[in-house]
């Protein structure tokens, strides 16, 4: 039997942090004696978790395509926590700020590399079957990026180019998302009507995107850095770490996507369209819309050649 003069010191530690809340360490203990211990598969969800992963076909390849993307929105939910805790320090240096731009970094790093799996995993006239059963749903449609976008960077880099010159920090928020980047692959082009992938997208999350571009509007990635000390700016390991986050995410990762589309879309055994209409072409690769979290870490002629020659 354990000696119980050990447990002084917890039991302690215990009464300090119930006081704290204004409650009482015997009632905590009492709830102890009749609490169940805890297992691997109750503490990570896991019968929840693999119960998630529902099938609209018979094809057995629809299965990689669910799976790959349910994983990618909680690598995505990391992302957002590292981010968070980067936007809601109070004391923040740059060792601290480093350290969560790599592990951002990775979980950019192990995303690129994984579309091997969506590329080589499904068998082309399988997924051109159960494509169909998604439309108008597409990838264009993760809540969670587009938040990861709003973290990273000022908001003025993710709006369409062609509009940048007439939007700054005085502009609504809702004209600013209206002029977002994204915002011209769900309309048509000609007529400027938003079509129902974008109809479906913003009528669940616009409000949620205007009160998130609200809060990150001064406590983005950016935002953050430049409150370091000049001289820890001028750092040849973070720069190199912003740099590395935003080359990653905005070409590297981005042109993975693309070849992957590209090799299904384009396999002659569809309409070469998306599933959710947009012109994937023009709103995936980096070269139209030059999306760059942190410009001024860029030489001119590296902004100029931005997602070129790839």
């Amino acid at each position: 039997m354990e000696d119980l003069r050990s447990f002084d010191d917890i039991v302690e530690q215990l009464q300090e942090k119930y006081n704290k809340i204004g409650q009482k360490t015997d009632d905590h203990l009492q709830g102890l004696l009749h609490s169940k211990p805890i297992t691997y598969w109750d503490y990570i969800q896991t019968d929840a978790l693999l119960n998630l992963q529902i099938q609209r076909t018979t094809l057995p390849d629809e299965m990689v395509f669910i799976a790959y993307h349910q994983i990618n929105e909680l690598i995505f939910k990391m992302i957002l926590w590292e981010i968070q805790q980067v936007a809601e320090a109070e004391e923040l240096n740059v060792a601290y700020f480093e350290d969560k731009i790599m592990r951002v970094s990775r979980y950019f790093d192990m995303l690129t590399t994984s579309f091997n799996i969506m590329r080589e995993g499904m068998a082309v006239e399988q997924y051109m079957k159960f494509r169909y059963t998604l439309t108008p749903a597409s990838g264009f449609q993760s809540a969670q990026y587009r938040m990861i976008e709003f973290a990273s960077t000022e908001l003025i880099n993710l709006i369409d180019y062609r509009f940048r010159k007439t939007i700054d920090r005085e502009t609504p928020f809702e004209h600013a998302f209206e002029h977002l980047y994204w915002q011209a692959a769900g309309k048509d082009y000609k007529t400027g009507e938003k079509s129902t992938l974008l109809v479906n997208f913003e009528k669940r999350y616009k409000g949620d995107f205007i009160r998130f571009m609200q809060t990150y509007n001064t406590k983005n990635l950016w935002s953050r850095f430049k409150e370091l000390p000049i001289e820890d700016q001028k750092g040849e390991s973070i720069i190199k770490a912003m740099r590395h986050f935003d080359h990653t995410v905005n070409i590297t990762w981005v042109m993975a996507h693309y070849n992957t589309a590209r090799h299904y879309i384009e396999s002659g055994t569809g309409d070469g369209e998306a599933t959710g209409g947009s012109d994937w072409k023009k709103y995936m690769h980096p070269k139209y819309q030059k999306r760059i979290f942190f410009p001024e870490l860029w030489s001119e002629e590296e902004l100029k050649n931005w997602g070129e020659n790839i």
